[in-house]
C-alpha cells in the first residue's frame, strides 16, 4: 500500500531561519509551535519527511556530524510530543564547490529518493517549504508544494484542503 507523505524544509520552516548557514547547534532553533498541526498529519498517517539543502558542509562552515547533532534536538523535542520523524535527507552539496547535482532544490532528486524508499504516493503528499525552490523541487517530483513565509506556523486547515483539493 503506498504512503502518504508531508515533505518539510527544515530551516525557516521547522527551525527558525537566520538567513545564514546555522552552523552550531546553539544557534538551532527549534520552532516548537510547528508541532500541533504536524502531530495532527502524524496521527492520520502522514509520514514527517525532511527535506533540506545544507550547502554549508560543502563550505566547511559545518560537518555532517553537526547537522546530525541538530536534527537529533528536533526529533527529541518532537518525540516528547508524540510525533516521530520518518526520515531527514539533505543536500551536502554547494554550487560553489560542487557540480550541479540532482539533490540539491529546485532539483527533486531527495523528494524522488524518499518517495522510493518509503513507498509514498506523490498524489497525496505535499511539500511545506519557504523558498520557490521547495515548490519546484516539490512539483518535479510529482507532490503538491506549499509556500510559506520564513517562520510562519503551517496552516493545518490550509495544507489539508491542499491535499483533498
Amino acid at each position: 500500500m503506498k504512503q502518504k507523505a508531508i515533505f518539510l524544509d527544515r530551516d525557516g520552516v521547522l527551525n527558525h531561519e537566520i538567513y545564514d548557514y546555522i552552523c552550531r547547534k546553539e544557534d538551532f532553533e527549534v520552532l516548537e509551535y510547528q508541532i500541533p498541526p504536524l502531530k495532527k498529519f502524524y496521527d492520520e498517517g502522514y509520514l514527517l519527511i525532511i527535506i533540506t539543502n545544507q550547502g554549508g558542509i560543502a563550505l566547511k562552515r559545518y560537518t555532517e556530524e553537526d547537522l546530525e547533532e541538530m536534527h537529533q534536538i528536533l526529533f527529541d523535542i518532537y518525540q516528547k510530543q508524540g510525533v516521530k520523524f520518518t526520515d531527514a535527507y539533505h543536500c551536502p552539496h554547494h554550487p560553489t564547490v560542487n557540480e550541479p547535482c540532482l539533490c540539491r532544490k529546485p532539483a527533486s532528486g531527495m523528494l524522488l529518493a524518499a518517495i522510493a524508499k518509503h513507498n509514498i504516493d506523490p498524489a497525496l503528499s505535499v511539500m511545506i517549504g519557504d523558498k520557490p525552490r521547495d515548490v519546484e523541487a516539490a512539483n518535479g517530483a510529482g507532490v503538491k508544494g506549499i509556500l510559506i513565509e520564513p517562520d510562519e506556523q503551517i496552516d493545518y486547515e490550509k495544507v489539508k484542503g491542499v491535499l483533498v483539493g
